[in-house]
């Protein structure tokens, strides 16, 4: 606001004391870029995010509309976000 910079960033628990990341390491940065319209960056630094929010807002409308397989498709998001995650991990490992 106003060219104003506020910087509420949670430190990694794992990056700060453990040194390494964890598998979610990226994900608050990811917002931000995705917030600010930066959906290829966002994407590149987390790509389960879009994923992970797509999965949230399907939970929330299957508890007030009750889809017929919405249960199977909640399952298969919630894999498919697993996934991604751990193969995103496993990259930046290496």
């Amino acid at each position: 606001m106003f060219g104003i910079r506020y910087n509420f960033d949670i430190p990694c628990f794992y990056k700060k004391y453990l040194g390494f990341e964890c598998p979610w390491c990226g994900c608050q940065r990811a917002l931000k870029l995705l917030l600010e319209g930066k959906i290829g960056e966002s994407i590149a630094m987390f790509p389960a995010l879009i994923p992970l929010i797509l999965m949230f807002v399907f939970l929330v409308l299957h508890l007030f509309f009750k889809f017929r397989h919405g249960s199977r498709i909640l399952v298969s998001l919630f894999v498919l976000n697993i996934v991604i995650i751990t193969v995103n991990y496993i990259i930046k490992i290496f």
